[in-house]
């Protein structure tokens, strides 16, 4: 089981994609890190999927949480390449998606990483955050997208990973959340004035 306490009130199986889901400023890119970095300190691998925020950036958010040097810790930049940085290479904490768009770039730069934790190191725990569904909505229509969500959600599920996705609730219409909503196993709201809160489907 992966424990999401004292985050949030809840443990999932192995397996477990959820959706975090709130209106923009509410705290859910922070909180999906803060269940990464726990994580990092039991020993699970992490890896960042950024459409917003540059690797560099969020490896600095991450360091005020838990010291990740020599951890199994891996972002996939989909940002720097797209904002015209050509000169940056792929390494084994870093791997560079062309920009948001490209899904099928995103999909392998994840699959290596979960390659070399879960292959080669032998890392069974793996938990994966992606930041934000918001951003490839954006640049990519809603069928897409969920195809592209299928098949992610489907290779954590296949490695008994954890998933966290993030996105903006205000920025979509009912259509597209609820269409989305169908490939997670549960739900986790923030909310502007409280602690979120976690729903998860009936197994």
């Amino acid at each position: 089981m992966y424990d999401l306490r004292p985050r949030l009130d809840a443990e999932v199986e192995p397996g477990t994609n959820l959706l975090l889901t709130g209106p923009p400023l509410t705290g859910k890119r922070s909180l999906a890190l803060d269940l990464l970095a726990e994580g990092t300190e039991g020993g699970d691998a992490a890896i960042v999927v950024t459409t917003k925020d540059s690797a560099d950036r969020i490896l600095k958010d991450y360091a005020k949480r838990v010291s990740y040097e020599g951890k199994p810790v891996a972002v996939v930049d989909c940002v720097t390449r797209q904002q015209g940085v050509s000169d940056v290479r792929d390494d084994d904490r870093i791997k560079y998606a062309s920009s948001p768009v490209d899904m099928t770039g995103i999909g392998i730069k994840l699959s290596e990483f979960l390659e070399a934790f879960y292959r080669n190191q032998g890392i069974e725990r793996n938990r994966i955050m992606v930041h934000s569904l918001s951003t490839l909505l954006m640049y990519a229509d809603l069928q897409t997208v969920f195809r592209f969500l299928h098949v992610f959600t489907g290779r954590i599920q296949s490695v008994d990973g954890l998933g966290l996705f993030c996105i903006d609730s205000t920025a979509h219409d009912d259509q597209t959340m609820n269409t989305l909503k169908q490939l997670f196993d549960g739900i986790v709201e923030t909310q502007e004035d409280g602690e979120p809160t976690v729903r998860l489907a009936q197994s």
